[in-house]
């Protein structure tokens, strides 16, 4: 049986995060978001942003078992999903999990990567299982990928497939801190210095009952009704190649359920879908500059009206 969300804890991890990552509280905000929704988060930013700050203070915070990976052009699937080595002493091969054996995996400048190894995160993303030499491996429960990459104009990178792109929930950018987060970053009142201070502030379990409840928050069908007109919309966009997949729609509904509990209720406003509308559909409707697809889903949200 799920323990009943007190919002009193969860506003005691929002609490602690912004404490760490400060002059950000909608973007932490949206990755805790993203957490209780059981998706995946891709960071794209300039490196020194905080990017994996932000990764760790979540590890922290929810009690989470983290691995980061550092991801580099010679990058093998191996070196993600694990390797059998044989054993000479007990005469068998014997297998050694990879990084994504962890429960929270920073994939660090994932599009350093060729795509190869890049899709050796697919099915660990889509269905908390990896197949390595023939035998299927259970990952941890929760499982939660926080991948970073750097923008796609600088040297060395490789783009993102769009199936790749789909298995993340959200895409956000942290960008550069507010003069007065800065001053408190320069008086080292933030980032390593209170993440080493941050409790544990929930367990595993605790957070497998709070997605699990998350799932169950009513949508109304007028609610329906406009989200279906939203995904209506970026499918007959005269600019736009594509739109919404069926799978992109449940993503937005599930990022939705997960912004209503951090608001306290037990059901889903238009607000909420708004709130998270960008970061859950841009990199959907756009594989290109993160700006190009945020832009373009501002004005698709502005084109569909609340509907009574």
């Amino acid at each position: 049986m799920n323990r009943p969300v007190r919002q009193e804890s969860l506003a005691a991890v929002l609490a602690g995060l912004e404490g760490v990552v400060l002059g950000k509280p909608r973007e932490v905000r949206l990755a805790l978001c993203c957490l209780l929704a059981r998706g995946h988060l891709l960071i794209e930013d300039l490196p020194g942003l905080g990017k994996t700050t932000l990764a760790q203070a979540l590890a922290r915070a929810t009690g989470l078992d983290m691995q980061r990976l550092q991801f580099t052009s010679d990058l093998l699937p191996a070196d993600v999903l694990g390797v059998s080595v044989f054993d000479p002493r007990e005469a068998r091969f014997r297998f050694h999990p990879g990084p994504v054996f962890h429960g929270l995996v920073l994939a660090d400048e994932i599009n350093r990567a060729t795509p190869k190894t890049q899709s050796a995160l697919l099915e660990a993303m889509e269905e908390g299982r990896v197949t390595v030499e023939g035998e299927t491996r259970d990952l941890p429960d929760p499982f939660f990928v926080i991948a970073t990459q750097n923008p796609q104009e600088q040297a060395g990178t490789f783009p993102l497939p769009e199936s790749q792109l789909d298995r993340f929930l959200m895409r956000l950018s942290l960008g550069y801190p507010d003069p007065r987060a800065e001053r408190e970053i320069l008086r080292g009142r933030a980032g390593r210095e209170r993440l080493d201070v941050l409790p544990p502030l929930l367990d595993a379990a605790t957070l497998r009952d709070w997605q699990a409840s998350c799932a169950t928050l009513y949508v109304a069908e007028p609610l329906l009704d406009y989200v279906q007109a939203l995904a209506a919309a970026s499918r007959e966009h005269p600019e736009q190649a594509w739109g919404l997949s069926p799978r992109g729609v449940l993503a937005l509904l599930r990022a939705a359920r997960a912004w209503a509990m951090l608001e306290g209720r037990d059901h889903v406003l238009p607000e909420d879908v708004q709130a998270v509308w960008a970061p859950v559909v841009s990199h959907r409707l756009s594989s290109g500059r993160r700006e190009e697809g945020e832009t373009l889903a501002r004005r698709l949200l502005a084109r569909v009206p609340v509907l009574s």
